[in-house]
């Protein structure tokens, strides 16, 4: 499903005019808006490095000291192993052992047995889609919920509808939206239902976003030449039911909050979709790499 997967739009040069490129294929990498940077790339909704400071540090923060990763064996797993190693030894933490699985996997038993024996009080899943549903599945059955503290590098809320709240209560994990957070993103998950019958993910409120502020920098601009385009939006104030506080970086970044979200308890939750508790809200300055560590030759020193 390329809507759920989406998490970057390229506009790119045609002639005069700026067309839409959605890339599924590693939309999360922090290098999209780093060293791999361009003056006409918007990077919208999230990338690895938000994902595991916001998912790592906040919860050492809070207490959480030893983990144990299960992550998958290719690119995306290792940069959230990685990148979140380094934000849980940097808050004071120690990551005691990991496990890198076979990328697609089914059967998780032998990693979640070790990760069940490792002594962690934190268990970290470096994956998504079909796998993380699988071992989340399987750590329930194994008990882990019961004596560790289950996080997931990425994940959604289609994820844990899937899954339900029995099996998936209690995961943390880093977001970028969340459809019950306020009033203005209320108003446009219930939009999304009505059309969809579902709640939308963060990466379909961030496409929504992404292509609405082009539209109105289209506008503001006068002109549908993309550098442009992409130069006012940099200029813009951008605020909708996606973005808050948010900000287009020289490097293509739109800094915006993140959240820290915890699935809720069957008995905690009121109503269909009610399915997060927002734990911590991080602005888009602490969240995404600071400029003055960014490799794009677009930010000027």
């Amino acid at each position: 499903d390329l809507g759920e997967r989406v998490g970057v739009v390229h506009p790119v040069h045609v002639g005069r005019h700026a067309v839409f490129v959605a890339d599924a294929a590693g939309a999360g990498a922090s290098r999209i808006s780093n060293e791999d940077c361009v003056a006409t790339n918007v990077h919208w909704v999230y990338d690895t490095y938000a994902l595991a400071k916001v998912g790592t540090q906040t919860i050492v923060e809070r207490g959480a000291k030893s983990w144990y990763f299960i992550a998958a064996d290719y690119s995306f797993g290792h940069a959230l192993q990685g990148d979140g190693t380094n934000f849980i030894t940097a808050a004071g933490g120690k990551v005691v052992g990991a496990t890198r699985y076979p990328f697609p996997g089914t059967d998780f038993a032998s990693p979640l047995l070790t990760a069940q024996s490792s002594g962690a009080k934190t268990v970290a899943f470096a994956t998504a889609g079909n796998d993380l549903q699988n071992a989340i599945k399987q750590a329930a059955e194994f008990g882990l919920p019961k004596s560790q503290q289950m996080v997931a590098m990425l994940m959604s809320i289609v994820d844990v509808h899937t899954l339900t709240l029995p099996v998936a209560q209690g995961m943390y994990y880093a977001e970028s939206f969340y459809w019950d957070l306020d009033d203005e993103s209320r108003r446009f998950g219930r939009r999304f239902f009505e059309r969809f019958k579902r709640m939308p993910t963060a990466l379909q409120a961030g496409q929504y976003s992404a292509v609405l502020n082009y539209l109105k920098a289209v506008q503001a601009s006068g002109s549908d030449n993309v550098t442009d385009v992409v130069r006012t939006l940099r200029s813009m104030k951008i605020h909708d039911a996606f973005a808050r506080n948010a900000t287009l970086r020289p490097d293509g970044k739109l800094s915006h909050d993140m959240y820290l979200v915890q699935v809720k308890a069957s008995a905690e939750s009121k109503y269909p979709w009610d399915y997060y508790k927002v734990v911590q809200t991080v602005p888009g300055d602490r969240a995404f790499l600071p400029l003055s560590e960014s490799k794009c030759p677009l930010v000027k020193r």
